[in-house]
């Protein structure tokens, strides 16, 4: 018999130092992880300081979190039977509580990363408000992380610092980055000296020809892993992109220039015209006999060139006149039969045309090699066009074919808007003939009623 009141004493201390403490609730879970897209059910455990209260109100709510910095508000329940969800969780969030079980559970269905955060369950019960009313569990959504996004920060020149940032928009834990670098031969190469990194930021210094080459960054957290690269061409001060720009624009203009002064040099030592050269005439006449001389076989030569230059003419004239003159001497020369001096000039009158004729030989070879080149170039110019001939006869061909193909492409697409038109017409019939179904199940309906109200009739009589 003392047994058994040791033991109620007991219970009755228990009941006594419960009720002293107040309220006290507790989540099950102090951490729950769950993927993107699932269901998750909360569960929050609490005890009054008395068994029996007209007024229970739990509410779930989400703090603030580190993105967006609002409060979230899941919904509250009543003890009365009523519920409120959040006007952002309506038909995604369901509150289902046991006041005899003293519990409240909240449902989340297909969590997304705007869940994931510190979820508080809040007790509020009129007259109990001593002890812990409140508990939180830490809800973590797992997202993989998103592709990130590779950047260089500064300029990449000789002597620089600049920073290589690597970011995803998503991923739940918080991913950690990882910068790698490769060669040419992808062949892993340790950073350059001075080289830091942190938080997905690679910072390199005093950059040169060789901190270039091919970076990789890598995402990391529990769920998976993404990467991003880029590759990293350091190039002198000088050698900017505008700089590039400037000097190819100007080595192409010269070479244009350059290009035209060859075509107008070549354009004016062709000649325009067949220049035909006509062969000089030359007539020799006896020169008539002078009285009381014995030179009848002096001859003097008149000499009548056509298209020659003037400077030819003109020594030809001048010697002419010379000759005259010296005829005029001879004809006032009372002396002329004996003097042998007058004879000796004779001679060398015929030496000096000797030497006419020499020089008008030479001049004619001159004019025959002219007339060779110019053969030589006419006949280059009609190989020319023979080729030009010949490649505007393929062009023309081409065009002809790209002609038979469009015009073949244009019937294909006639047919296509015949059977296009063809398939719109058995729509239309196939549409009408739905319409006509659509009446017959309608009439059938009608009889169908009509046949219960006369059965309902029957069974009445």
């Amino acid at each position: 018999m003392s047994n058994w009141n040791l033991i109620f004493c007991s219970l009755c201390l228990i009941s006594v130092m419960s009720a002293s403490s107040g309220l006290e609730v507790t989540m099950s879970q102090a951490n729950v992880e769950v993927a993107r897209g699932d269901d998750v059910t909360l569960t929050c455990n609490f005890k009054p300081k008395n068994q029996n209260n007209d007024l229970i109100v739990i509410s779930w709510t989400g703090e603030a979190d580190e993105i967006s910095g609002q409060k979230v508000i899941f919904g509250y329940f009543y003890s009365y039977g009523k519920v409120d969800i959040g006007s952002d969780y309506q038909g995604k969030a369901m509150i289902d509580t046991d006041l005899n079980a003293k519990t409240s559970k909240l449902t989340l269905k297909q969590v997304t990363l705007k869940e994931s955060r510190r979820i508080q369950c809040f007790v509020q019960i009129p007259g109990d408000i001593d002890g812990k009313i409140s508990d939180t569990t830490f809800l973590l959504v797992q997202v993989a992380p998103s592709q990130p996004v590779c950047k260089v920060v500064g300029t990449a020149e000789y002597g620089h610092n600049i920073s290589l940032t690597c970011v995803s928009e998503e991923g739940s834990p918080k991913p950690t980055y990882k910068w790698e670098r490769y060669s040419v031969q992808n062949m892993p190469q340790a950073f350059p000296l001075k080289t830091t990194e942190k938080d997905g930021v690679l910072s390199l210094v005093n950059v040169s020809m060789e901190t270039s080459g091919y970076y990789i960054c890598q995402s990391i957290n529990k769920v998976g892993t993404a990467k991003c690269n880029m590759t990293l061409s350091v190039m002198p001060p000088s050698m900017n992109l505008a700089t590039i720009g400037i000097v190819a624009g100007c080595i192409a203009g010269v070479s244009v220039l350059i290009i035209v002064i060859i075509c107008c040099c070549r354009k004016r030592k062709q000649k325009p015209k067949n220049c035909e050269i006509e062969n000089p005439i030359v007539e020799y006449h006896d020169k008539p006999p002078l009285e009381n001389t014995e030179d009848a076989n002096t001859r003097i030569m008149a000499i009548n060139e056509k298209g020659t230059d003037k400077a030819f003419n003109d020594d030809l004239k001048n010697h002419f006149d010379d000759r005259r003159g010296s005829r005029d001497d001879l004809r006032d020369h009372d002396d002329r039969r004996g003097s042998r001096d007058d004879l000796r000039d004779h001679d060398d009158r015929r030496g000096s045309r000797d030497d006419l004729r020499d020089r008008y030989d030479d001049r004619r070879g001159s004019r025959d090699d002219l007339r060779d080149r110019y053969d030589d170039r006419r006949g280059s110019r009609d190989d020319l066009r023979d080729r030009y001939d010949d490649r505007r006869g393929s062009c023309d061909e081409l065009r002809d074919r790209y002609d038979e193909r469009r015009g073949s492409r244009d019937e294909l697409r006639d047919r296509y808007d015949e059977r296009r038109g063809s398939r719109d017409e058995l729509r239309d019939r196939y549409d009408e003939r739905r319409g006509s179904r659509d009446e017959l199940r309608v009439r059938y309906d009608e009889r169908r009623g009509s046949r219960d109200e006369l059965r309902d009739r029957y069974d009445e009589r």
